[in-house]
């Protein structure tokens, strides 16, 4: 038996306000575990420039029409913002919510959002993740209570970084998302609460290994880590019916589907039984938590149907 716990990731394109709202007051009214949004300024799949709304004021508004789901970001781009601002915006919405706030964080990707607000995009990913494992140290002393200092030569210059209030939680969880082998998973390994990895079983098997691996060079127990998979659903009774929504949902995100497009994005479309089976060849690798990425227009049946179905078939297995 399996006790798999659930998300939902509502895209913050492609939509207006009072839909993406409503959508996560059903979210948290299904009873859904978690409710997350990207951390973008720019639109991630097809046309950049159409709408899209930011992240932290996503989760603040959240906090005051929800009442039971976490939220947090995923993942949110630590090229964006100060670490000990981050760790102010987490506590700040921790605050809100009742005791409710995820910290996500992640290296970034997207070099466009980056140019076109003038924002530091580095000389590439590996100082990017660099970046992050020190920002993440940081933030866990500040969110901590503990007074951080930077070591000279970093990214950052804290000073002192003291925070008043603390979370509400004692420790206030930290999720990082990616699969970088040599970076990513260690800083999963020192600093994570959670994390969040996307793929083929066979690619995962291979990432948690390796962060088992990270973790016992850290001295860091891998039960410690909620391991998190993302996907996106489409639910429908058969096959030929979800990809019709599939391609409505994608023809209104001005995104084109190309060969390989569904495995590459991790798009899984079609019956309860379908997705079920997927998942189960995750649990299998110690994942016990899935998270599911719904675009705009929201789709009510598969939120519905994802934790009223797919739910159920995995837990028995």
């Amino acid at each position: 038996m399996t006790d798999l716990r659930l998300g939902i990731l509502l895209w913050s394109q492609g939509s207006d306000w009072p839909s993406f709202e409503r959508a996560a007051i059903r979210v948290d009214e299904r009873g859904y575990d978690h409710l997350w949004t990207w951390d973008h300024l720019y639109a991630i799949f097809g046309d950049p420039y159409q709408p899209i709304f930011e992240g932290w004021t996503t989760l603040a508004a959240w906090s005051k029409v929800t009442t039971r789901a976490r939220l947090g970001l995923l993942v949110g781009a630590n090229t964006f913002r100060n670490p000990g601002l981050v760790a102010k915006l987490a506590t700040t919405l921790d605050h809100q919510s009742d005791g409710r706030a995820i910290l996500g964080l992640g290296g970034a990707w997207m070099e466009l959002e980056h140019t076109a607000h003038g924002i530091d995009f580095g000389t590439g990913f590996g100082q990017r993740l660099d970046w992050l494992d020190e920002a993440v140290g940081g933030i866990r002393g500040a969110l901590e209570g503990r007074p951080v200092t930077s070591e000279p030569g970093g990214r950052y210059a804290f000073d002192d970084l003291r925070q008043a209030p603390l979370p509400l939680r004692r420790r206030l969880p930290i999720m990082i998302g990616g699969s970088g082998e040599k970076k990513t998973l260690r800083t999963v390994a020192r600093y994570a609460d959670m994390w969040n990895g996307m793929g083929e079983p066979e690619f995962l098997r291979r990432k948690v290994d390796i962060l088992r691996e990270h973790c016992a060079d850290v001295g860091r127990d891998p039960s410690d880590i909620e391991f998190t998979f993302g996907c996106k659903p489409v639910i429908r009774d058969t096959e030929a019916a979800a990809q019709a929504v599939f391609r409505a949902q994608m023809a209104h995100n001005r995104t084109e589907i190309g060969p390989g497009f569904e495995r590459e994005q991790h798009f899984w479309v079609g019956t309860p039984r379908m997705v079920a089976d997927r998942i189960l060849a995750l649990t299998e690798l110690g994942f016990t938590t899935g998270i599911a990425e719904l675009a705009a227009p929201y789709d009510d049946e598969t939120i519905d149907r994802f934790i009223g179905e797919v739910k159920p078939l995995v837990d028995a297995g």
